[in-house]
């Protein structure tokens, strides 16, 4: 089930309308790294007519999982710190990162959250406030703790995203933390939670769920929700 959702700009809280992914590019003198699509066969594997596409909605878990793990490690010493204008915040043990190709910013907080994923997606049909919401929406809001996956919340703060943004995640690199791995692509962002087995992919074209999760009625102040 595909959930076509968001909002019309910036994952950045203060320009939440006006998308600028202030994200980091590779540099020229990085190394050429072949990215690997969603239409390439996966390392050791030979590319046929009945290809098994993993990125496409209704993938089984195993092929996603696959697919996710084929990508490029990132060093996730990068990814500890925010910046907004300007000014950097170091984040200790969370991460943070950007992809820009996807319209997607995520961080951790695990202070208030734990290891749950918390992503500002820049949706292109965001889920509309619901009559239980109080505070700003923001429909392109999504959590994602491994066995929730909870799209559009009303907020009263920017929350972890107070302090900025993290650098790009590259199209075609992953990144690791605690249960979770991550893969950045053109057609979107693409993590995995292996304790349970779901995993989630963020696009401004939707926000679709993988393995266990299952469309649930949603909690007051959520859009929409699916959990396992």
């Amino acid at each position: 089930m595909t959930v076509s959702l968001t909002g019309c700009g910036s994952l950045r809280w203060s320009q939440f309308c006006c998308w600028y992914p202030g994200a980091r590019t590779r540099s020229a003198a990085s190394p050429d790294r072949r990215r690997v699509l969603p239409s390439d066969p996966r390392p050791g594997e030979r590319q046929t007519s009945g290809a098994v596409d993993a990125t496409a909605a209704g993938a089984a878990i195993s092929d996603v999982i696959a697919w996710i793990e084929a990508g490029h490690p990132a060093d996730p010493v990068r990814y500890h710190a925010v910046t907004r204008d300007g000014v950097t915040t170091q984040l200790g043990s969370d991460i943070a990162f950007t992809v820009p190709a996807a319209k997607v910013a995520c961080t951790t907080d695990s202070k208030h959250t734990g290891g749950a994923l918390v992503c500002l997606v820049d949706l292109a049909k965001p889920p509309p406030r619901p009559d239980t919401a109080y505070g700003e929406w923001k429909g392109g809001w999504a959590d994602f703790d491994g066995t929730n996956l909870q799209i559009g919340a009303a907020r009263g703060d920017p929350g972890p995203f107070v302090n900025g943004d993290g650098p790009e995640l590259a199209s075609g690199d992953t990144l690791s933390y605690d249960d979770y791995r991550c893969r950045a692509d053109q057609v979107g962002l693409f993590c995995v939670n292996y304790a349970h087995q779901s995993a989630a992919r963020f696009s401004s074209a939707g926000i679709e769920q993988f393995g266990c999760l299952r469309s649930v009625p949603p909690p007051d102040g959520i859009g929409i929700a699916f959990s396992c």
